[in-house]
């Protein structure tokens, strides 16, 4: 076309000489192919049949979390998503709302520094209402304990799940936590009752709560409460509130041990706490 040698023109545009023979082949919709994307293909279904719930970053950790058991090399997240989407098993981008701004930092740099508190009404197809309550680590988003009954809770039922948070933690032998922990909660009277505040205090908490009309400063525990309700209650048996109290032990065991959390590099929390546990003695 110019009259000059390919590689010369290649040369002085500084560009490799296979761009010139370059033929683009018509491409199948927006993405290209590859042959392997069948056998990935397979590798994703066995994620999202069990959980529909989970985007692209759950999904690719859970795959690769199966790949690294039997020493296979990991896939690169983009592979994941660009198959999903091909497939149309992506989820719609998340809507981030901030009706009040919130300055404070939930999170604690460390394990049993910070537990935080909350409750949550699961309504069953019979028209049973079940109430639950659980406790959170600030750090590791372990669950620790939780309550679940078919009526309103109340204050004994709060001071169960205290013992049975501190159960959790340090083994059903502990009288007392062997540390000061932040105890944090909305202003529920269940919570705030002074009795509930003693016996929290006799057992080693420093009860705190968020301050009046703002949900955003115990917003770790509200997002526990939507993942619960999006990832599990979503699909659940809802028959009655037996049965919901019944597989609610099972939701919260598959939640310490294998839903991927983006604040802890997606591991689990049970998974994040081994980690470090084994970092530290290192």
């Amino acid at each position: 076309m110019t009259g000059h040698p390919t590689a010369a023109v290649c040369r002085a545009l500084h560009v490799a000489r296979a761009t010139a023979y370059l033929r683009l082949r018509p491409r199948e919709g927006h993405f290209y192919r590859r042959a392997e994307d069948r056998e990935v293909l397979l590798q994703i279904m066995d994620v999202v049949r069990e959980r529909a719930s989970y985007g692209v970053r759950r999904v690719h950790a859970l795959v690769n979390r199966a790949r690294r058991r039997t020493g296979v090399a990991p896939y690169n997240r983009k592979r994941i998503r660009r198959i999903m989407r091909i497939n149309n098993l992506t989820l719609p981008g998340k809507i981030r709302r901030r009706d009040r701004p919130h300055t404070g930092t939930i999170r604690r740099p460390d394990s049993n520094q910070r537990w935080c508190g909350d409750g949550l009404n699961i309504r069953c197809w019979n028209g049973d209402l079940v109430r639950a309550a659980f406790t959170l680590d600030c750090h590791d988003r372990e669950v620790l304990g939780h309550v679940a009954v078919a009526r309103p809770l109340n204050g004994s039922d709060v001071r169960l799940l205290l013992d049975r948070s501190v159960w959790g933690r340090f083994g059903e032998a502990t009288l007392r936590s062997p540390v000061e922990i932040e105890w944090l909660t909305d202003n529920d009277g269940i919570f705030t009752s002074l009795e509930t505040r003693v016996y929290a205090e006799d057992l080693g908490f420093k009860p705190i709560t968020t301050p009046a009309y703002s949900p955003e400063s115990n917003g770790m525990a509200e997002a526990f409460v939507n993942t619960l309700k999006r990832d599990y209650v979503g699909g659940a048996d809802l028959t009655d509130a037996e049965a919901v109290m019944r597989q609610l032990p099972g939701w919260l065991d598959d939640y310490n041990r294998v839903a991927p959390h983006s604040a802890l590099k997606q591991k689990s929390p049970r998974e994040w706490r081994e980690e470090k546990t084994q970092t530290l003695c290192v």
